[in-house]
This record gives structure tokens, sequence and C-alpha cells, in this order.
């Protein structure tokens, strides 16, 4: 376990060549680039416009991408997005490179069916809408816009609200008596609405009109030049004509698919190409030299001083970086990695901080183990994380080190259920008694948390005490690798006296014996020590703890303070009562589970019900109780161990590299 030292390296080179040296080093993918310390009078280059070109052309093609894949008549399986990005060689990015003009010809051909598909749509629904719109007056028998003849005039309209035929005559001759010779039909009354079509003389069509509009009369909003039912045909036949285009053209996309693989190369190409055009406009020049700074692990210095002075005219330099913005960048092997992003997700060390992943990861497995605590649990848990590993060897870093965390958790849990007895929770007792009318019994190699939980309590918070102890140890650890011997007594030390003195102070007490259900008989003597110890901590951590502060009473008072945090102790020991809590959860559950799928007994019905519910049930078990086990183990590495000697706060180390999208480019 390691934090990388950094050291900040200083490139002086020829603008004719700095093109090919950023190319060089986003291609090494070591260094991070960091321009603010340099002379902020010095000039910098506009590189927005290119940058803009870059991005826009592969914003084109992820489209082209994302439009291909809508269409495609391959499905993806649900692990897919494990597999990783695939590997290609530079000869076949330098085929797409040439072969850019046409590849972004497809990728807008591809576009322009996915707009025409979206029109066509369209086009769809407000066919059908009209559609919807002439389904009252597919009676009528003449086309809707038709006016009149030399003498008549023809009215088509509707009136909205539940009235009929009758009521409208009634209503025109109150309203409207001067009205001699005129005609009304009723071609539909649905749904509240009565479509109606009125003959009158011309030289009456005005008032006729006025007489309808007062009780509700509007003509429609589309007047057809074809007879109803001619044009409500007319429309099915376009909505038809727009479906049969609308498949060709998916057909046409579908044939496109093979150029997918080109589309991703060009794609990850272009947003390589912005990146390196990103920080071009961040790098200071002057008329004909440019600079490049930043932050690279120092084991890999020489290796890129000597690839860069060997192809090009520059003045490089190197010197240990200092200081709050020096990037983190971490270094273990394959079990302490896997943890890597537990850590993470708190932060990374700080400035003097060490690397915790390692240690933190076997706590972590371990608690992780004893909170899930079945074999066979654990043997499914690691199984799949292996065989999802097995299958998916290019899957993306942190997925792989989160599922062989998982892979050692696993591990652990099948340890712990065998030291438990659990398989299945009680699995086999029921069985056997149930189905096979032999009880047999697989004792666990300890004990049975169900039949002794005490025991279980007593254990977990020894566990938790060790825990707690490991961290305070580290913090030890960092003080003497500091050389703060004085720290080193006062906040480790004298700690350890006044807990280890209350250990064996509370051992021999009424209280341990009932909790924990174990008489363990101190000596005099070792009793004697235990009041010495816990004395000499508590006086010195009084005392000492405000030792750079010259006013004795505030020197006083803040050792008190500290001293008070003898309870934030025992609230922590307290805590790991969740081990306890969630390894006879994971018990109680799957026994109820047999319980219940035993129910029906030895019969065709009773094989069918225990099956159903074996597996539903222990599969609801193991996943709750899986997302239990790690949050709370996360809580417990989080709270509990890192806050005895860690801060974290750390910056992340970015460094200056090819990030695809969609391959990853090696080397021929």
């Amino acid at each position: 376990m390691a934090v990388l030292q950094m050291q900040r390296i200083s490139i002086c080179a020829m603008k004719k060549n700095r093109k090919a040296i950023l190319e060089e080093l986003q291609s090494l993918g070591v260094l991070e680039i960091d321009a603010a310390e340099l002379d902020p009078e010095l000039k910098t280059m506009d590189t927005m416009n290119a940058r803009l070109i870059f991005e826009k052309n592969a914003s084109l093609c992820d489209q082209a991408i994302e439009i291909l894949d809508e269409f495609s008549k391959e499905k993806q399986s649900m692990l897919a997005s494990l597999a990783g990005k695939p590997l290609i060689g530079r000869k076949q990015e330098e085929e797409a490179i040439r072969d850019q003009e046409e590849i972004l010809r497809t990728a807008r051909e591809i576009q322009g069916y996915r707009k025409k598909l979206t029109e066509n749509s369209a086009a769809a629904v407000k066919l059908e809408q009209q559609e919807a719109a002439l389904a009252p007056w597919l009676k009528l028998d003449i086309p809707m816009n038709f006016s009149g003849t030399a003498k008549a005039a023809v009215l088509v309209g509707s009136i909205d609200g539940n009235i009929t035929l009758d009521q409208v005559y009634s209503q025109l001759a109150a309203d409207a008596p001067q009205l001699e010779a005129f005609d009304i039909r009723e071609i539909s009354n649905d749904a509240g609405k009565l479509s109606l079509v009125a003959v009158c003389l011309k030289a009456q069509a005005q008032e006729l009109e006025e007489a309808l509009r007062m009780q509700g009369f509007a003509r429609p909003a589309q007047l057809v030049s074809e007879v109803p039912a001619q044009e409500l045909e007319n429309l099915k036949n376009e909505v038809v004509r727009i479906q049969e285009e609308s498949e060709q053209i998916r057909e046409q996309i579908r044939a496109l698919h093979d150029r997918k693989s080109s589309l991703q190369l060009l794609s990850d190409y272009f947003r390589i190409r912005a990146q390196k055009y990103e920080v071009l406009g961040q790098l200071r020049q002057s008329e004909s030299t440019f600079f490049v700074t930043g932050y690279l692990p120092k084991k890999q210095v020489p290796a890129m001083e000597k690839r860069l002075t060997e192809k090009y005219d520059i003045v490089f330099e190197a010197e240990d970086a200092e200081g709050e913005n020096v990037p983190v960048a971490l270094q273990n092997g394959k079990f302490g990695a896997a943890g890597e992003g537990v850590l993470a997700a708190f932060g990374l060390p700080g400035k003097g901080e060490i690397d915790p992943s390692t240690i933190m990861t076997a706590c972590y497995v371990f608690l992780f183990g004893l909170m899930l605590s079945d074999a066979a649990y654990g043997l499914i848990v690691f199984a799949v994380c292996l065989g999802v590993l097995l299958k998916f060897p290019r899957m993306e870093s942190g997925m792989q080190k989160s599922i062989r965390l998982f892979m050692y958790c696993g591990l652990s849990t099948l340890f712990w259920g065998v030291m438990f007895g659990g398989y299945f929770g009680d699995f086999i007792d029921v069985f056997s008694r149930v189905y096979l009318h032999r009880p047999i019994t697989v004792k666990p190699v300890w004990f049975a948390p169900l039949n002794e939980p005490m025991r279980l309590l007593v254990f977990s918070m020894l566990f938790g005490l060790i825990h707690m102890f490991l961290g305070m140890g580290l913090k030890g650890y960092m003080l003497l690798r500091d050389r703060k011997y004085l720290d080193f007594f006062c906040d480790v030390v004298l700690w350890f006296l006044l807990l280890m003195g209350l250990i064996l102070i509370f051992i021999p007490s009424s209280m341990f014996r009932s909790i924990s259900q174990m008489d363990l008989n101190l000596s005099p003597a070792v009793i004697q020590v235990g009041k010495w110890m816990a004395l000499i901590g508590a006086v010195g951590i009084l005392f000492m703890s405000g030792r750079d502060k010259k006013n004795p009473f505030l020197r006083l008072a803040l050792g008190a303070y500290d001293l008070y945090n003898i309870t934030g102790w025992v609230s922590d020991i307290l805590s790991y009562s969740r081990l306890l809590a969630l390894g006879l959860a994971t018990g109680v559950i799957a026994s109820v589970m047999n319980q219940m799928g035993s129910m029906l007994g030895d019969s065709i019905l009773g094989w069918i019900v225990f099956i159903l519910v074996f597996v539903i049930g222990h599969i609801f078990n193991l996943l709750i109780n899986l997302l239990g086990a790690y949050v709370h183990t996360c809580r417990l590495q989080y709270v509990e161990f890192f806050g005895k000697f860690f801060e974290g706060g750390g910056k992340e180390f970015h460094p200056f590299r090819e990030n695809t999208k969609y391959v990853d480019i090696k080397e021929d």
C-alpha cells in the first residue's frame, strides 16, 4: 500500500514540436498537466474554434451510433456493460481517420434518416387526428366544403351539447320566424355533439347561420374537398404509405449497422483531438517556445525524460512536489486495490497521510463476512463474482475492483458461515427432517449465533475494539514516522493505557458476566495494574491534551473535554453490535423461508411450494442482506475506523490521456 511520490516536471520545447509532444504525452497518459504556476504574462493560444469543431464531429458520430443502436435487431445482454471497451490497434484508427469524410457523410445520412422518421411519425399522428375528425361525418354524401348551388346554400357544422334535431327546429322557429324554406339533416349525434347539414335559400343563408350560431353552431376546422368516406380512405392509404416508407428507412438504417465500429473509432478520434486542443489552449508560450508543467509519479520520470529527449530538443526539469494541490495516486496489489473504491468514496489520503487501502480492505472483508455469515450465500457470491471476472477480463477498472472486493467478501462469508453452521440458514436440518425423514445436522465449527446471541455480541464488540485499536495504531505509526514522539505518547499511548485499563477493570465486573455469560476471573494484581493504567492514562490526557496552550486553566479545560471523548469510544464500540444484528437477520430470515417452504410437508404440492419459496425467498434474503452488509461495513470503516487516524481530502490524480468512450487503443 502506498501513495505514489509525485514530482513536478517542467518542459520547455520549440513551438514547432508543440502538437507532436502533446500527442506523445497524451498517448503515454501519465502526466497531469497544470499550468497554474507559469508566468501569466506568457501568451496562450486560442483553440476554442478548433475544439468546438472536434466536439461537434464527435457528437455527430455519437448521435449516429445511438440511432444505429435504437434500430438494431441485436439485443445486448444485461451483462454487456461489463465487457469493457474493445481493444483496437493504431492501424484501424488510422484507417478511420483516413476515411473520416466518408464516415461523417454516413453519420449525416443516418441523422437524415432519423429526421425523416420523426417527420413521418408527426405526419402519421396528424393524419390520425384528421381521421378522428372525419368520424362524425362519414354518412355525409357531399364534400364538406360544398357551399351550394346557384340558388341554394349548404351549411355544414356541429352543435355541442346534448341537443336533438327537433330542439334545433324549435329554437329556430322562436329565434328566426322569418326564415321560410330550409331543411336540416342530422349526420350524427355522438358524444354530446350534433353534426348536421343545413340547406336553405342563398338569400337567407347568413340569417340561418346566425340563428344556428346562437345555439352553438360551428363549422368544422377542416373542410375537405372529398366526400368524407372517400377522404377517410385517402387518409388511411396515406398512413399506410408513410408506415411503409418508415419501415424502408429503418431497413436502410439497419443496413448501415456495419459502419458502427468506424463511427466509434472516429468519435473517439475527435474526442481525443478535442482533449488535446483543450490542453493546448492552456499552455503558455513565447514567440518560439512553449512550456508544459504538471505532476508525474516519480518512478515514471526517468522513462518519460528519456523518451522525450531522444525525440525532441527540450529542456526537462523535475523536482519533488509539495503542497496541498499535489494530486494523489495509489499503488496497491490486487487485494488492496479492490478496496480503493470504498476509500475513494470517503476521500483520498491528504497531505502526510498513508494509504490505508490494504488494511481497510482486510477489515472490510472480515466484517462483511461476519455480517452476512452464511456459507451457501458466500459460495454463491464468490462463484458469481469469479465467473464475471473470468468472462469479462477487459472490464472497466473501477467495476473490476468492486467485483473483486465482493469476491473476497464472498470467501469471508463462506468462512464465517462454516464457523457458525449456516447453510441457507437451517436448510439442511429442515430439508432432512421433512423430506428425507431422517434428521441431519451440520454442527458449526465454532458456535451457532441463533442459539448464543450474547456470545456473538461480545465477540462483535471485541472485533470492534481491535478494529479501532488498529486505527489508533496507524495514527501512532504516522506520528512516529514524522518524528512527533510527544504527540505519539500523548495522543496514542495515553489513550491505549486508559482504554486497556478500563477493559481490565470491566472484565471481572458483574455487568460483564451478565452480558457475556462468561466468568473471567483476573488476578487481583492484573486488576490493580488495570486501575493504574486507567489512572495514568486519564491524568496524562487531562494535563497533556492542551499542551500547546500556555494558560493552565485552558489546558485543563481542553484536557477534560478530550477525556470526555471516552463516551465516544463507548458509543463506537456499541456500533459494532450491528455485526450481531445483521448476522442474526440473515439466519433468521433464511430459517423463516425454510419453515414457510416446508409447511405442506412431503407431497408433490409440498415439493413445488418448497422449491418456489426456497428460490424466491433466499434470493430476496441474499440481496437485501448483501445491501445491508455493504452499507454497514462502509459505515464502520468511515466512522469508527477512519475517525481514529484518517481525514482524507486528497485530490485525485487525473493524467492527460486518451480518454475514449468506445474503444481502447493499443500500440501496434
